[in-house]
């Protein structure tokens, strides 16, 4: 063994990868990430206890954001940048302990290594990357470390929320505070199951915030989603692809491709940029182009053009197209250019990418048609009446919620196959890549009403929860759980995570998760989640629509 990690669904043997991971990244990087969660819950420990004194350090709020990001599955692959955000963390540790010092702060007994270790050369961070008080598997406790991975994968679900925001401008410091709050509480030997129980439905409360801070901030930017006809073909004119989930990234995309002869599509995550009213003034932008991130090999070598990765979802490249890929923010991959961050009132220089695209063929056509999408939260409540009159005359039966995540797993299929068999007087409300499993099948409508309702990226499923409790209103009942509603959830990495603890922190119960149950809940946490919850997972397609059903 290696290494281990075991954050996201595909992980080996659905156990945990110990010597390469799943998504690509070697052992080295993998130790580094956990080496920089490490330093992240040390300075936590600091900067927790100097909040008490009203100290607020907005760098160390920013690191933390960026660091959690950065570590989420599919995010960024290069050991260099990891080193040196390592360096920027140790000087930063230091700092907000001064800060905590000088304030007269008295220094906590029977500190955490996390908050003390130091280091100078690579090789000494290589060392303690690979020490046994690094990583997971530093908790003994089964349970323990369950609940305290479960607790660290949904903060970086909030920091990915979080940091879209504040690129936006939008901030919320009780946000940096629970996940400063809950770092630091996975070092405390003294917190028992009950009280990482706490923290861990706690940060179900705050991943709610993180969402609505996000909804807002992409609604008061570009508007709100509206009902949209997206087209899947290509024009003649040069490409750019951009993908992930970063909408400013997109905004000032396009305003520097303006003009240029150069048609900028979007791929994966990256499609709801289509609903939004903002960014329809462009005549340059001209639709979606491939599917889910898992098949982006293939799709990225026949784009032809560059592509922009603004978040997660990269994968090992081919060499035939990895010199056409940038990365930005977040992202980052050994080989490939980086677009960097934006300076204070400028925008980030996209020229290089405008330079390539010259040089460029058109992108190749892979499929035709179109795909209608843009039904956030607004737009359904605007459709209120003609849904509930639907429910009512019996016309709707239920609503599936099919959000989340897709990956590379034959076994999802199931979701595909799922959609296919639901009954004809059923609806499904989805938000993630996951919708790429059938959001392209001719499905039909009920009375006008598509069957597949996309509320956009998974950073929107804040719109299904909206829907549900204005659903819950308008039919006047007491509990949530009395909807017509179904969840059958396909889950692939923390922002997944912080989804359903926001989902149980609402009051949900009987969610199902696919294709597989998390490889980091352990045996008891689960069957707290099922007493509690009714958490369960899938089985076979036919069994589950009559379960669903009843």
């Amino acid at each position: 063994m290696t290494m281990f990690c075991y954050q996201c669904q595909e992980t080996a043997k659905g156990s945990g990868c110990t010597n390469r991971g799943a998504c690509g990244k070697r052992a080295d990087v993998a130790n580094l990430q956990d080496l920089l969660i490490y330093l992240s819950k040390g300075i936590s420990v600091y900067s927790t206890e100097a909040r008490k004194l009203g100290i607020e350090n907005q760098k160390v709020n920013q690191f933390i954001i960026n660091v959690l990001f950065m570590t989420i599955t599919n995010a960024n692959f290069d050991s260099v940048v990891f080193m040196k955000k390592i360096k920027e963390g140790l000087s930063l540790r230091e700092e907000i302990k001064k800060q905590f010092l000088d304030a007269g702060g008295v220094m906590p007994e029977n500190l955490p290594d996390c908050a003390t270790w130091e280091a100078e050369t690579k090789e000494d961070f290589e060392k303690k990357a690979n020490s046994p008080e690094v990583g997971v598997l530093a908790t003994e406790n089964e349970d323990l470390r369950s609940l305290r991975e479960l607790l660290t994968y949904g903060i970086k679900g909030i920091a990915a929320y979080t940091e879209h925001s504040f690129n936006l401008g939008y901030k919320n410091q009780d946000l940096n505070s629970f996940m400063q709050k809950g770092l630091a509480a996975t070092t405390d030997g003294t917190l028992a199951v009950d009280d990482l129980v706490a923290l861990v439905l706690e940060c179900g409360k705050y991943g709610v915030e993180a969402m609505a801070l996000l909804d807002k901030a992409n609604t008061d930017t570009y508007g709100h989603p509206e009902i949209t006809e997206v087209n899947i073909g290509t024009r003649n004119n040069p490409g750019i692809l951009i993908s992930g989930h970063d909408l400013k990234d997109m905004e000032e995309l396009l305003e520097q491709t303006e003009g240029t002869g150069i048609d900028v599509y979007t791929h994966g995550e990256m499609l709801p940029a289509n609903y939004y009213p903002f960014f329809k003034k462009y005549k340059h932008f001209v639709g979606n182009y491939g599917n889910a991130w898992w098949k982006q090999n293939e799709e990225f070598e026949k784009f032809n053009g560059p592509i922009l990765m603004t978040t997660n979802c990269i994968i090992p490249p081919r060499n035939s197209y990895k010199e056409r890929v940038f990365t930005t923010g977040s992202a980052g991959y050994p080989g490939m250019q980086h677009v960097p961050d934006r300076k204070k009132g400028k925008a980030k220089d996209f020229s290089e990418l405008i330079e390539v695209a010259r040089q460029c063929s058109p992108p190749e056509e892979i499929e035709k048609g179109k795909i209608v999408g843009g039904f956030a939260h607004h737009q359904v409540i605007a459709l209120a009446d003609k849904v509930i009159e639907a429910v009512k005359s019996g016309a709707i039966k239920r609503f599936f919620v099919m959000a989340g995540c897709d990956g590379r797993m034959k076994s999802r299929n199931y979701y595909t196959e799922f959609a296919q068999k639901l009954p004809k007087d059923t609806i499904i409300l989805t938000a993630g890549c996951a919708k790429y499993r059938y959001n392209k099948l001719d499905l039909g409508d009920i009375a006008g009403i598509p069957r597949v309702l996309d509320a956009g990226q998974c950073n929107d499923s804040y719109s299904l929860a909206i829907i549900a409790l204005k659903l819950k209103e308008a039919f006047g009942l007491d509990d949530i759980n009395q909807l017509p509603i179904s969840y059958n959830i396909a889950w692939y990495e923390q922002k997944a995570v912080i989804v359903l603890l926001a989902l149980l922190y609402l009051g949900v119960k009987n969610i199902h998760l696919g294709p597989t149950l998390p490889a980091f809940l352990s045996p008891n946490v689960v069957n707290f989640l099922v007493e509690k919850f009714n958490i369960g997972g899938i089985s076979q397609v036919d069994e589950d629509i009559k379960m669903f059903l009843g």
